[in-house]
């Protein structure tokens, strides 16, 4: 039964957002000057890890439950755990009921600003599964309820916003909005038939993908920007970790054609998993040695 929650909601695609959060909570720790180890550090750590976990089981279980009856005529994700039959409806939906109320109270016990700004970040997050109905912007939608985790972090440390976890943020923005049209190549005819909005659909295989190349260029530049920004607490270890992201994100450009999809799960999980583990260390071992 664990298992099949843990599926529903892709709980290992949790390290697309994850490095970002502890990006975002370990600049702050720095930058603020505090002891990791010292007052409530491992508290509040515990704390944003936790509200990451919440956020994102009720994100991709209230997708999953609201597109159950699409996914349930798509022949790649009729397999799916609520149109499978594996997971019932209305307890799929009990889980996100759940998983939100954890949220509410993780971020109650962080700091009243991260507290007020929880319901905007359960909009956000709730909101995306709406918008492929109206809008081809989704993919956008998308970048911005994980573009909240670094920001989030930073907030939860220090209660106030600063620019370069902004950076990070609009980073994990334009990053997700990119690989997710990737990911949605596979559906463009699927979309087609059902009234759905994509930007496969839009642009079509060729101009989505030069789209999402595009996307990734302004990654790179924004990461870029961040290090100069924060030259002072990142160094040379920084660097060597845009400089793996950023071959990254050229590897699942150069690997994925119109004509081939055969390796967008590749691009898609695995290429993009790595890159964010990595340059998060990096950045971390930056900004501690």
């Amino acid at each position: 039964m664990i298992k099949n929650y843990l599926s529903l909601v892709k709980f290992s695609h949790t390290i697309f957002a994850m490095p970002f959060a502890l990006i975002g909570f370990f600049l702050a720790v720095k930058t603020a000057d505090n002891e990791i180890f010292g007052g409530n550090g491992i508290q509040i750590l515990i704390l944003v890890v936790l509200d990451m976990i919440f956020a994102r089981n009720a994100a991709m279980g209230f997708n999953r439950w609201l597109d159950r009856k699409i996914d349930a005529e798509n022949p790649r994700t009729a397999v799916r755990e609520i149109p499978s039959g594996k997971i019932k409806s209305k307890y799929a939906l009990g889980f996100v009921i759940i998983n939100v109320i954890l949220f509410f109270i993780t971020t109650y016990f962080i700091n009243n600003l991260v507290f007020y700004l929880a319901p905007v970040a359960v909009a956000v997050v709730l909101g995306y599964s709406y918008t492929k109905r109206f809008t081809w912007l989704c993919h956008f939608i998308l970048g911005l309820g994980l573009s909240l985790a670094p920001v989030g972090s930073y907030l939860a440390v220090t209660g106030e916003f600063s620019l370069l976890p902004v950076l990070f943020s609009a980073t994990v923005l334009f990053w997700t909005a990119g690989f997710d049209i990737i990911y949605a190549l596979q559906d463009e005819e699927f979309d087609k038939e059902k009234n759905l909005k994509s930007i496969p659909r839009l642009l079509g295989k060729r101009r989505a993908l030069l789209l999402s190349a595009v996307l990734h260029i302004l990654t790179l530049a924004i990461i870029i920007w961040a290090g100069i920004i924060g030259a002072e607490f990142l160094g040379v270890w920084y660097w060597a970790g845009a400089f793996f992201f950023g071959s990254s994100l050229i590897y699942q450009h150069i690997i994925v054609k119109p004509n081939d999809l055969s390796r967008v799960n590749l691009a898609f999980f695995t290429v993009n998993g790595i890159a964010s583990i990595v340059f998060a260390g990096f950045t971390v071992l930056s900004l501690y040695i």
